[in-house]
């Protein structure tokens, strides 16, 4: 300490003002490491309820769009390649249109051998008629003359045995000509089956095939070939937390929003409600989302306007979108001076 000066202590005025002075870092850094608590306006806004139900008894609830005709899955009932797609996603198709065929190939060749067999048959059959028919007239001018001397016993018994024998031929024939016929009913069977055809007039919501590959009855990679419903009108299907559901006014309409787009509302109308109550598996990704409830499911049908269906012309609605449902409780006429049902809003988020 030798170069301060004589009358400047180190320890009791320049400490203290390094002291002073880490303070003011350790401050200046800590204010500038707070995380911004400012309040913003959120990205997405909430769902909320308008119109008469804003100030009603309601029941809120999440639920998925779906088609009318719930999705149909579509197989292959033989194994094969790929020859033909006739679909691709967003086409709407008629009952009984072709989807997609499997190489036919195969079958087309049992066909072809059958046919080949039924004509072979049908010449036997020709055949054995002109030779029995031969040995019947032989047999019957043998039995017409009337002495017994002028024809052998054994040209008599030869004419019988070539009857019996065309006889026999004839019926051998007539099998074969029923077996070929069966063999050919069941080559066009295959073709039949080896051509999916739509069972319903619906949309193609997804097409998880493509020519060349091979499709198994068993199914490939988890996921379905094709994928159809009928998407006019489209459904929803709200879930209502069972401790909820006794409140829902079954058959009164129920205000929809897409989720994130609460400020877009229609109003769906009643379809029914399954007789079934199941556990949750629509999940919303919620923090404070139950998944250890049961649900009552409920659908709705919504308007021609707001949908959309899978071909993205401009609906509201997509299928397999989430959505945001109030739907108004048992007597809410008569309770519509009550606080609203908050508690039940937040259902929708569970």
């Amino acid at each position: 300490m030798a170069l301060l000066p004589e009358n400047l202590s180190f320890s009791r005025k320049i400490l203290p003002i390094i002291a002073v002075v880490g303070l003011l870092v350790a401050v200046v850094f800590i204010w500038n490491g707070l995380p911004d608590r400012e309040l913003s306006e959120p990205e997405n806004e909430p769902p909320r309820a308008t119109g008469e139900l804003a100030n009603a008894t309601r029941v809120a609830g999440a639920g998925l769009v779906e088609p009318s005709s719930e999705i149909v899955d579509i197989g292959t009932a033989l194994s094969g390649l790929v020859s033909d797609l006739r679909v691709q996603p967003g086409d709407y198709v008629e009952k009984g249109q072709v989807l997609f065929t499997v190489d036919d190939r195969a079958v087309r060749a049992s066909l072809q051998e059958a046919n080949a067999a039924i004509n072979e048959a049908r010449a036997a059959i020709g055949e054995a008629q002109t030779a029995r028919a031969t040995a019947q007239q032989q047999l019957a001018l043998y039995n017409q003359v009337e002495d017994s001397a002028a024809v052998s016993r054994a040209e008599v018994i030869r004419a019988e045995g070539d009857a019996s024998a065309a006889n026999s031929r004839l019926k051998l024939a007539r099998a074969r000509l029923s077996a070929a016929q069966a063999r050919a009913g069941s080559a066009r069977t295959e073709l039949g089956r080896l051509t999916v055809r739509a069972p319903m007039a619906g949309e193609i919501l997804a097409v998880n095939i493509r020519p060349g590959e091979y499709v198994s009855t068993q199914g490939g990679n988890g996921q379905p070939f094709i994928r159809m419903g009928q998407t006019r009108p489209l459904y929803i299907r709200v879930d209502i937390d069972e401790s909820e559901a006794v409140r829902v006014d079954m058959g009164a309409p129920a205000i929809v929003s897409p989720r994130g787009a609460a400020g877009e509302q229609v109003e769906a109308k009643f379809v029914r409600a399954e007789p079934l109550v199941v556990p949750k598996t629509s999940l919303t990704n919620s923090a404070s989302e139950r998944v250890d409830v049961r649900v009552l499911q409920v659908l709705y049908q919504l308007p021609e306007r707001a949908s959309g269906g899978a071909s993205g012309d401009g609906g509201l609605f997509r299928v397999g979108q989430q959505i945001d449902a109030f739907i108004p409780a048992k007597n809410a006429s008569a309770k519509s001076d009550a606080k609203p049902a908050d508690v039940t809003e937040e259902a929708a988020a569970q």
